[in-house]
This record gives structure tokens, sequence and C-alpha cells, in this order.
């Protein structure tokens, strides 16, 4: 017995050692296999990195950019935004639409598409969608989509939307909502409804196999790892001109690495262990970057706002004089070439320069072609003409600049000291910086300033909560391409706790205006008003915008070419439809 024993003991011992040595051999082949498949230059696969896991594939819960990332490559709208022009075309639609003044509606044609399972994309689809924004109150598309009043199908190729109103931003937030397919979700809606939360049952629903009519479909998600996507074979856009681009996709697929710093995802583009790094790079990067013959770098203008932000609800902040002289001492070539250290551009507008059709180039331009004592003398003669004194001015009787006293406001009363609020540089050091350098240049002025960093969410709820602040920076990194958002910021309607308002600006005129732009169809109309609130906004200063950051990327060239520039970067659907391996 004790010599069996010993003896299945070792049978068992060599068996574990065999078990162990194929195990060891099936790993090393693995890594081979990926490996081979990141040095061997393959054509058919694209490796893309990305900065952070997806949250989620879940349409409804996966908001942040990284889903969207993946989440745009299979969902598609009925129209899309052309990458040069901006100008809405056509994508699951046929041709734009036909619009009824007197019945107030648009019939649209749509495409003779398939969902990634080969089944037709039809009319049906798009009544479902509706349904479901409408049901569930979906984020993000129930306040854009209740301006319709109701849908018709009139055949399995055509719907007619009829609005409720006229609304400037039917084609823009409307019409480019993504399409999902009856057939995967509607079993899925009709469980979620009887739930005490149907929203979040619906945002719950494990995702799989997610049917879309997208250039490429999921095939399988490694949380933490990669995301791997294969080429859909029924996409409608395959062999057509859309937008002056013809469109594959030319590759057989895509495999998304999560990076968890960009150090290490920049050291892999490097190594052309990817192809694309689907993430800002910071400006530390370039110097390095630049000097590999095999990196293509890309400067693009971002669809953002970064901007000081005053509180107008309060003294002296409700003073336009004084923001007007603030606005005149803030040098923002200085913060282009120090802060941004040139990748970038100073903003004059509300409106980024990028989206040019929409953007005034003709507000006014505080400070603008002045040097620092000029500046100074300026806001100088500003505050002195609205009533503001100084025991020891900021500019003397001999016409020099000195040290000031504190600033006595007109009542006479000493200015109380302010703080201007900041993200921490941890989160931004970009605008934790841009807050130390204007409370500098405002106490040249003899204004009592201060920067003070805060937890973002602390900043954020203090802001837009409960409004106890005096000045802070903060910024939008991704504006919608319509200009509506002027309006959402600036009317006094949203003036209110966690409204878009966080400065408490109150014009009537502005109001108006802006409501009166929201139901022009005629877009040369439009734009009339859209320049005249930007003017507004900038005469009155609730919002002193500073600085628009370039988005940097870029790409190891050895294997792909075609990349497609656009205003937000070449990370979007139109490259991966045209990228191409290099031959």
């Amino acid at each position: 017995m004790r010599q069996n024993k010993g003896t299945n003991r070792l049978k068992w011992r060599a068996e574990f050692c065999f078990n162990l040595l194929l195990l060891g051999v099936l790993l090393v082949a693995i890594a081979g296999f990926f490996s081979s498949c990141q040095k061997s230059g393959d054509p058919a696969l694209l490796r893309i990195g990305l900065p952070e896991e997806p949250r989620s594939l879940n349409l409804w819960l996966g908001t942040d950019a990284n889903s969207r990332r993946i989440l745009s490559q299979i969902y598609q709208p009925l129209y899309h935004r052309h990458p040069e022009t901006l100008e809405i075309i056509p994508w699951l639609a046929k041709e734009m639409p036909v619009f009824d003044q007197g019945a107030l509606s648009y019939t649209v044609k749509l495409r003779s598409a398939k969902w990634s399972d080969g089944s037709d994309f039809t009319s049906d689809d798009v009544l479902f969608t509706k349904q479901l924004f409408f049901d569930f109150k979906i984020p993000r598309y129930y306040s854009k989509w209740n301006i319709i009043k109701k849908i018709e199908a009139p055949d399995a190729h055509t719907v007619v939307f009829y609005l409720s109103k006229p609304s400037a931003i039917f084609m823009s937030r409307v019409m480019t909502a993504p399409m999902v397919s009856k057939r995967e979700w509607e079993a899925v809606a009709r469980e979620a409804l009887t739930k005490e939360k149907p929203l979040r049952s619906l945002q719950d629903h494990a995702i799989e196999k997610p049917l879309g009519t997208g250039p490429f479909t999921l095939v399988e998600h490694k949380k933490g790892a990669y995301i791997h996507m294969q080429k859909n074979p029924y996409f409608f856009g395959t062999g057509q001109k859309i937008g002056n681009h013809l469109l594959g996709p030319y590759v057989d697929s895509l495999l998304f690495r999560v990076y968890g710093t960009s150090d290490v995802a920049i050291l892999a583009l490097k190594k052309g262990d990817i192809d694309y790094y689907w993430g800002d790079i910071q400006p530390g990067y370039i110097k390095d970057l630049k000097e590999q013959t095999n990196i293509d770098l890309y400067f693009n203008k971002k669809s953002a706002l970064y901007y000081l932000g005053f509180n107008l609800r309060k003294v002296p902040f409700n003073d336009k004089a004084l923001r007007q002289a603030v606005a005149t001492v803030v040098n923002k070539e200085f913060i282009l070439t120090r802060i941004l250290q040139n990748f970038g551009t100073p903003m004059h507008s509300v409106v980024p320069s990028g989206n040019h059709f929409w953007y005034n180039p003709n507000v006014r331009k505080y400070g603008q072609g002045l040097d620092h004592d000029q500046r100074i003398k300026l806001a100088h003669e500003m505050l002195k003409k609205a009533g503001y004194s100084w025991d020891t001015p900021p500019v003397n009787e001999e016409g020099k600049i000195v040290a000031p006293s504190d600033i006595l406001l007109p009542s006479g009363e000493k200015m109380e000291k302010f703080v201007i609020l900041t993200p921490p540089a941890d989160y931004d050091p970009k605008r934790a910086f841009a807050g130390t350098m204007v409370q500098e240049w405002v106490r040249e002025l003899g204004l009592p300033a201060s920067a003070r960093p805060m937890a973002f969410s602390s900043l954020l709820d203090t802001v837009k909560g409960k409004h106890e602040f005096d000045a802070f920076i903060l910024g939008y990194g991704r504006l919608d391409l319509d200009p509506d958002y002027l309006r959402s910021f600036f009317n006094s309607e949203n003036d209110k706790p966690r409204g878009w308002n966080m400065s408490g600006y109150h014009n009537l005129k502005f109001d108006k205006i802006s409501e009166d732009q929201m139901a022009l169809i005629d877009t040369k109309k439009r734009k009339e008003l859209i320049w005249k609130m930007q003017e507004m906004v900038l005469e009155d200063i609730p919002y002193l915008p500073l600085y628009n950051p370039h988005i940097i990327e870029a790409t190891f060239n050895e294997r792909f070419r075609g990349w497609v520039a656009k205003v937000d970067g070449i990370g979007n659907v139109w490259s991966m439809c045209v990228v191409k391996p290099v031959q």
C-alpha cells in the first residue's frame, strides 16, 4: 500500500508537471500570437490604445468618452456632420429631408441598410427608437426629441416627423441621435418598464453582441484588457461616397487595448505595439515623439471652452465695469505661450473659432494688441471712470505703474478679499495655473484676489449647486457643434440650483434672442442671432473666454494612413471608415 501510494504520488506529480509544461507552452504560443499580430504589420488588424476602460457598452449607460469611442462604431444616426465643412449630411438617411412648413413636418427617406445580423433597418426601428427615448426619458435624447408631436411610417423606408413647434436644432440635435434595433431591444424594454426603476433596468441590461448599422461589430470584450471588433459585412457605407469620402472599412478588425497611464500608452505607440492612441497627448511628450520618423503628430482645434466665470449675483461682480476691467488685464497670449506652450488658441468668443460657421470674429476683444503696462493703464482708467478709487492707485501721476493699495468700491468701502476657484493641479494644471495668473494680474489693479484649488466635484457643487462663490475657472471640453448651448448657459430661466446659468446672468434682451433663435429654421437668419448673442455675452462678461487647447494626437505611420482630421481630432467614425494599410 505504501509503495502504491508513493507510485501514485509520483504519477500525479509527473502528470501535474507535464500539464504545467503544456500550459506554459500554450501561454508562450498565445503571447507569440499576439506579439506576431502586433509586429508583423498584418494589414487586417488596426490596433488602438484607449486611456481608460469604457464605463459600459450599453448605449444608455456608456456616456463617457471611452465608451462613446466604441459605441460610435456600432450605433449610427440618420444624419451626420461632414468632417470638413461640419454641415449636416445624410448618413442612415438617403437624402436631406423634405420640410413641409404648413404641416411642420420632415419627411426622411432611409437608405437600404441592414443591421449587423443581416436583418433590414426599417422605419419601424426609427419609430421604436423614438418610443424608447420617450418611455424611459433617456438622458441626452428625450429633452431634444420631445419637440416631436408624432411620427408616421408610410412605408418601410419613409419616416415623417411632425413637430409641435418650429425647431432650429431638429437636424443638428434630434436627427443625429443613434438608432437602435427594435428586434434587439423590444423585449428588453418591455421587461424594464415593469421594474420599479425602468431606466436603471434598461441601463443594467448586459450587452454581448449589440446589433448596429455601423462599420464594425463587437466580437469580444475583456474588461481592463482589450476590445476586439470586426468589420461589419452589412455596413451600408461600404463602397459608397459620402461626404466626399469613399468608405470602407479597409481593415478587417480593430483591437482596442486599455492603458492605465499615458506613459505606458506612448511607449506602446513608439514601439509600434499600437497604431493610434485615442487620447489627448500632453505637450510634454511632443518633443520626443517628433524625433521619431515613424510617428505622425496631429494638432486639431477642439470644440471646447475654458473660461473665467463671475458671480453676478453679488457685489462687486454684478458691476459690468469691474468685469470688463478684469478682462482687460488678462493676458491671453501669455496663457497661450506659457501655459499651453503654443498648443492651442486664445479664445475671444464663447463659441470656439473652429466652429467656423457660428463663430463671431467681431466680438469685443479686451486688451488685444496691448502690452502689460498698457493693459494696466487702460483697466485703471475704466475703473476710475466707473467710480472706483485707491489711496495709492496702480498708475501714479507720472503715468508709471506702481504697487497699488486695495481698491475702494464706488461706495467708498474697501473691496473684500475674494477667491478664484480652480480645479486642482493634478486634475488640470492648465486651469490651476491660469487661476494663479489671473490672481496676479488683478492684484496689480488693487483687487484682493487669491486663487484656490478645490476638488473638482466640490467645485462643481459650490458653483453650480450652491452658487456660493466669487469667481471660478472651469471649462467644457466637448461642446456640441450646434451653438444652442449659449441659451442654456446664459438664459435667465437657467439661473437656478444645478442650472447651467452658473454666473447668474440676467438680460431680458438676450433671453428673447436666445429663445427666438430656437424657432428659426432659416440658418442664415439664425446665424445673425447667434452672432448677436456672442456680442452681448462679450460685452457683459458673465464668462471671459480664456483659451482652447489643441487636441494633440499621434499615430504609428508604418502600417496605416489616411486619418480624417476634424474638429476634436482624428478619432472619429470617418477615420475608421477610410484608414488604409500602407502598401
